[in-house]
């Protein structure tokens, strides 16, 4: 079974791949999820943050948007302790952060999200190299998250988010995955 070369990798890749990057994805919490782990890896590989994944969600309360906004600063220090995560402080700070303001979009975190899904289908790339690392729709995504007060969100993790959450589909032509 042919897949992206990203995925041959690790097996964990491979479940990933198969099983989750790509597929459409909605739903605030979910979509708070994701956004979140996308600003964890900043800087790490992506493999770090997936082998991290059960850590995440249990130290940041499933992701849920509602609990995640109630941090304090007892949370951040116990988050700050846990040796599971990535301990960063200002990325912990802004999850915190972002969860507080996906708790004031009026339309919701995934309808925000999604409004910025390029529409109908497009060039399937032929290799990774034809993957770009962003796009118009993720600059803008990234402009206007920023705008209403998210933060750790430029345009190459909004496109990281917009892949992983199926907005875009950049599984490469020969992939089983690929949309046809």
């Amino acid at each position: 079974m042919q897949r992206c070369a990203w995925a041959e990798s690790s097996p964990d890749y491979v479940e990933y791949h198969d099983e989750e990057w790509g597929t459409p994805l909605h739903g605030d919490d979910a979509l708070f999820e994701r956004l979140c782990l996308e600003a964890f890896q900043s800087g790490l590989s992506w493999i770090t943050i997936l082998r991290k994944r059960p850590a995440f969600r249990a130290a940041f309360a499933g992701f849920s948007i509602d609990a995640v906004a109630e941090f304090g600063d007892d949370d951040e220090a116990r988050l700050m302790a846990d040796a599971g995560i990535v301990r960063n402080r200002a990325k912990i700070a802004a999850a915190v952060r972002n969860a507080r303001t996906a708790q004031q979009q009026p339309e919701g975190l995934s309808a925000l999200l999604w409004s910025f899904a390029p529409p109908g289908p497009r060039a399937r790339p032929a290799t990774l190299d034809d993957v770009p690392a962003t796009s118009a729709e993720s600059v803008a995504m990234a402009r206007e998250l920023k705008r209403r007060g998210f933060v750790f969100v430029g345009p190459t993790t909004a496109y990281a988010l917009m892949q992983a959450t199926g907005m875009v589909d950049d599984h490469v032509a020969d992939c089983f995955r690929a949309s046809p």
